[in-house]
């Protein structure tokens, strides 16, 4: 494929029971000019063999990733295999809605925007729907960049999604660095934050993504590590970007960080009983 225009890029780790559904969600559409690109980072389960059943589809670049490095690693190799104007990238245990990919690459072309994100639905590990229609508070319109990541950072919580959420301009985030795994359980919404500073955000306002929740983010443990890491990223917002956040900005963004934590892990809980 010579005319490449959305890379759609999958960094598996351990997904050998939800990789073919995810790959079956991105495949299915219907968008020209689209790659795929996969790569394992050295799962201890099936995942490469799942991965290998895709092999035949002209569209899919199969890659293998050497162990380490934790998710930087392997986010930034698909991602340095990638040759389209525009990027998403979605997780081996996530799922496409129909229509997202050709939805978000129009918004894109037609907006100038550097970044859209939508609505998203977050599932069990059965697929069942938890929360329906999850993101965009206070981003549900058009607005610059930096105000885009001000309003995320004041609300303490990652209004734009994980990453299936999101499409955008692959040059800006070559250009701003790739993905910034300097912050392990931010390294989403730090690359976001790096990208945005680039141009506008444009909302996609319709569901287009699940977010499947393991067993693993149940973790009283990890729910504290995260509020604390989101005071770091606070804080290098802040630095890096003095125009944009002020002091009281940071403090009342790692104040509603620290809440949206306690929130969670009690939302966590009541999830995990629907769960059983």
């Amino acid at each position: 494929m010579t005319d490449v225009r959305l890379s759609v890029v999958v960094p598996a780790y351990n997904n050998g029971r939800t990789l073919a559904e995810t790959l079956r969600s991105i495949l299915t559409q219907d968008v020209p000019g689209m790659e795929v690109i996969v790569a394992d980072h050295a799962s201890a389960d099936d995942t490469l063999a799942v991965m290998r059943t895709f092999a035949d589809d002209p569209r899919v670049t199969l890659l293998e990733t050497e162990a380490g490095g934790g998710a930087g690693r392997n986010w930034n190799r698909v991602t340095t295999a990638a040759r389209g104007e525009l990027l998403k990238l979605v997780c081996g245990d996530d799922v496409l809605r129909p229509g997202v990919l050709a939805r978000q690459a129009e918004i894109l072309r037609s907006t100038g925007a550097v970044m859209t994100a939508c609505r998203r639905d977050l599932i069990d590990m059965s697929g069942a729907v938890l929360l329906p229609a999850w993101g965009l508070r206070g981003i549900d319109r058009r607005m610059p960049g930096a105000q885009a990541v001000r309003r995320a950072v004041l609300a303490g919580s990652n209004l734009f999604g994980e990453p299936a959420s999101v499409m955008m301009r692959r040059d800006a985030l070559v250009r701003t660095g790739g993905w910034n795994d300097r912050f392990s359980y931010f390294i989403d919404q730090a690359t976001y934050t790096r990208v945005l500073f680039e141009g506008d955000f444009v909302p996609d306002p319709e569901v287009g993504a699940t977010f499947r929740m393991s067993d693993a983010q149940w973790s009283v443990a990890l729910a504290s590590r995260q509020a604390a890491e989101a005071r770091e990223y606070h804080a290098w917002v802040r630095e890096t970007h003095p125009e944009t956040l002020s002091g009281l900005d940071r403090r009342i963004g790692d104040v509603r960080a620290a809440l949206m934590a306690r929130a969670r892990r009690l939302s966590y809980r009541v999830l995990k009983r629907r769960m059983r």
